[in-house]
């Protein structure tokens, strides 16, 4: 190493590294390197630019400008005879994305499955537990579902004492005539009307 020379800025020899780590921490600043030049590129020479890599463990990156999607619409609606490794570039890159929308449709399947069985479960204890609020078990309720519970028991025995009450006055009164009875009620008329 020459005298003066920081650690960080020596050369690296182009040799696989073994480390897993390693790999992916050099894949990163790399990566990261490469995008710069691609956009120095596409700045100093006005052009378009599209780069795709991916990372060690099969994950695509990708960088361009103006846009990656431009830069792959326009090189696939023109008549190019792409050369194989294109070619084989752009088909793993589509079928990494085609694996992910798989993987996010058998998870959407899963969770909407999840939520058939789960309402099915709800409308069978639903069914099962037919009862009226007063014929559930307490023993199920926490303190506010008591103090409810409660507040809805005296809310009944008040209804029920106002209809008792209600029931007692109406049977201490005699009946009161009926409409038709009430009709003639102090005029005697004597013969056919």
């Amino acid at each position: 190493m020459e005298k003066g020379q920081a650690k960080s800025h020596r050369k690296v020899g182009m040799r696989r590294t073994n480390s897993e780590e390693d790999r992916l921490v050099s894949f990163s600043k790399r990566r990261s390197a490469i995008y710069k030049k691609a956009s120095e590129l596409s700045t100093l020479c006005c052009v378009e630019v599209g780069i795709v890599i991916f990372s060690p463990n099969g994950k695509p990156f990708s960088f361009g400008h103006p846009c990656i999607e431009t830069i792959t619409t326009k090189l696939l609606s023109e008549n190019h005879t792409p050369y194989d490794n294109n070619q084989n570039l752009f088909e793993a890159y589509r079928r990494v994305k085609l694996s992910e929308l798989h993987q996010n449709f058998i998870e959407a399947c899963k969770q909407m499955k999840a939520a058939k069985v789960q309402e099915k479960q709800i409308k069978k204890k639903s069914m099962v537990h037919s009862k009226g609020w007063w014929e559930e078990p307490v023993i199920e309720l926490d303190m506010d579902g008591l103090r409810r519970r409660a507040d809805l028991i005296q809310n009944l025995q008040k209804n029920v004492h106002l209809q008792i009450h209600k029931l007692q006055t109406m049977a201490s009164f005699p009946s009161l005539p009926s409409d038709t009875e009430a009709v003639g009620h102090g005029h005697e008329r004597g013969g056919p009307c």
